[in-house]
């Protein structure tokens, strides 16, 4: 079974960052594409960013020059927001795809900035 374990979300103050982490499985090969979606209030969930195994990533527009998405040798995931607004609030999922069309999705990180 695969899963997906999140850790870094929190409060903080607008302008601030946040770095979330995302601890896929050891025992599987390396994930190709990995990355973060988030949902905020009153919206669906969005993709945020991704990232492949070859390091080629991809960014929504309204998080270009402010997050960062990395992942290491393994099945681990990372996303660093930095000048955090308002707006960013809401709950960021990891998520894993995976062969045969199959996704897989972290537990979630509630991430709150306020003004």
């Amino acid at each position: 079974q695969v899963q997906l374990v999140e850790s870094g979300g929190g409060s903080v103050q607008a302008g601030e960052s946040l770095r979330l982490s995302c601890a896929g499985p050891r025992h599987i090969p390396r994930i190709n594409v990995m990355g973060w979606y988030r949902q905020t209030p009153g919206k669906e969930r969005e993709l945020v960013a991704q990232i492949a195994a070859n390091g080629i990533t991809n960014y929504a527009d309204f998080v270009k020059g402010r997050f960062t998405i990395s992942r290491n040798t393994g099945n681990g995931v990372y996303l660093q927001m930095n000048s955090l607004q308002p707006e960013d609030t809401g709950v960021y999922y990891c998520n894993a795809k995976l062969p045969g069309s199959r996704e897989v999705w972290g537990q979630g990180a509630v991430v709150t900035v306020s003004s």
